[in-house]
């Protein structure tokens, strides 16, 4: 007795298995279901308005993070001229109570310009944030209403 040497992969028309005829049979069937058509265009149209607003969002951090990296070189200019300022009035001739007194002075003023800084700086992030946040969360919004909207009219449909 010979076995079934007969490989049934081998065997396989994709002619028979993509037959037409069943996509026909297949349309038949679920075309007697009224299913609401999508509003192509609507949809485009709501993703091109998501794009825009994710644009704009995008465009304003990357202004206020400018602003902020201008604030910054602003900074540094300014405290490279105090640092020249300081060293010449530490280098004046005086006594050792009047240079302590002067350097105590110093970095008093140092360190509460370096807070003003840093909470300016902390206030432009912020903004820049919040703003960018706020245009996407506008468009959010707008989305939920959109498809409010969608949803009504295919509710009022069915009715």
């Amino acid at each position: 007795m010979m076995a079934n040497t007969k490989n049934p992969f081998l065997d396989f028309d994709p002619a028979k298995f993509f037959d037409m005829n069943r996509f026909t049979d297949f349309q038949k069937a679920f075309g007697e279901f009224k299913l609401p058509s999508p509003d192509f265009e609507g949809v485009v149209a709501t993703q091109r308005r998501n794009v825009e607003a994710i644009v704009a969002a995008n465009q304003l951090a990357i202004e206020g993070y400018q602003a902020v990296a201008r604030r910054q070189a602003e900074i540094i200019r300014q405290s490279l001229e105090e640092t020249s300022a300081v060293v010449t009035e530490l280098l004046t001739p005086g006594t050792p109570e009047d240079k302590v007194a002067k350097q105590a002075a110093l970095v008093k003023a140092s360190f509460e310009k370096a807070s003003a800084n840093l909470k300016e700086l902390s206030e432009l992030v912020a903004k820049s944030n919040s703003e960018a946040a706020e245009v996407l969360s506008k468009r959010v919004k707008e989305s939920i209403e959109e498809l409010q909207g969608v949803l009504a009219k295919v509710t009022a449909k069915k009715a």
